[in-house]
């Protein structure tokens, strides 16, 4: 499948040197309030249902959407925010924890593989296999070798994927450390959202820099035409809704999607 052209400000060009302490948290420019932005990702939203239905039908493509971040970037939220009109029966959402035994006992895109979506189907990971990246080149358990080697495994897997008409569409979840000071704090004043608290949240985030640097390398080694990566501010939540939502609609507006040829003549048809 020819790899759709992209536009968007946010895109990470391949092979582009990307260094996030360089990229900005929050968007200049359009709607400069939420009042403003909310009718239109609600129109965003419509749009998509409508085209996911013509993808359901048609069974031509799939789409795979990716989300990463920084822990309380928003992840759960995009897609709540997002895909609210999406028919459940054409879209698949997985969430990619620690590996459980069976899954460390195959190698690391044997979970991811099983995960891809069919054709008609949207997918989204929630996290996704760049985990098997990130967190043991942060803790130090994979060599510089091993961590070069899983990335060009990771290019060649997405491109098989392209191959076989899954669309790819990778979101970085872009927030600064202050706004994820913020957002760990409503959860701690909040006892409606204690249940979100993690003590792994706390830990981890004394590895900010560290994140930090593995995502750049990430970033600059992974984004290509056929599985190209997003780095979307998303301090402001409306912000990165109406970022991500526009992103999609262009890509399956870039399908020149149709509904099949009816396998009878509906004229003909009696009741």
């Amino acid at each position: 499948m020819k790899p759709l052209k992209h536009k968007s400000p946010y895109l990470i060009k391949p092979h582009a040197r990307v260094r996030l302490g360089h990229l900005p948290t929050e968007i200049s420019t359009g709607p400069k309030a939420e009042e403003a932005a909310a009718p239109i990702v609600v129109k965003h939203r419509t749009r998509l249902s409508a085209l996911q239905e013509v993808l359901y039908a048609g069974q031509q493509h799939a789409v795979l959407i990716v989300l990463q971040g920084m822990d309380t970037a928003g992840k759960d939220g995009t897609i709540r925010h997002i895909f609210s009109g999406v028919n459940p029966q054409g879209c698949d959402v997985t969430q990619f924890k620690v590996p459980t035994p069976l899954e460390a006992r195959h190698d690391f895109l044997w979970r991811a593989h099983a995960a891809v979506p069919a054709r008609g189907m949207i997918g989204i990971f929630n996290r996704s296999h760049y985990e098997d990246v990130l967190s043991p080149v942060v803790h130090g358990l994979i060599s510089r070798k091993l961590t070069r080697a899983r990335l060009e495994d990771i290019n060649e897997f997405e491109s098989t994927l392209a191959d076989n008409g899954v669309v790819i569409l990778k979101f970085f979840l872009h927030i600064s450390h202050e706004e994820q000071t913020r957002r760990l704090q409503t959860r701690i004043d909040d006892p409606n959202k204690h249940w979100k608290l993690s003590l792994a949240d706390f830990a981890e985030r004394k590895f900010w820099p560290q994140y930090e640097e593995a995502y750049d390398q990430l970033l600059s080694a992974t984004s290509r035409k056929h599985a190209p990566w997003f780095v979307v501010p998303a301090d402001r939540k409306w912000q990165r809704d109406l970022a991500i939502s526009q992103i999609l609609l262009d890509a399956l507006h870039g399908l020149k999607l149709k509904f099949p040829a009816p396998k009878m003549d509906p004229a003909k048809m009696k009741l």
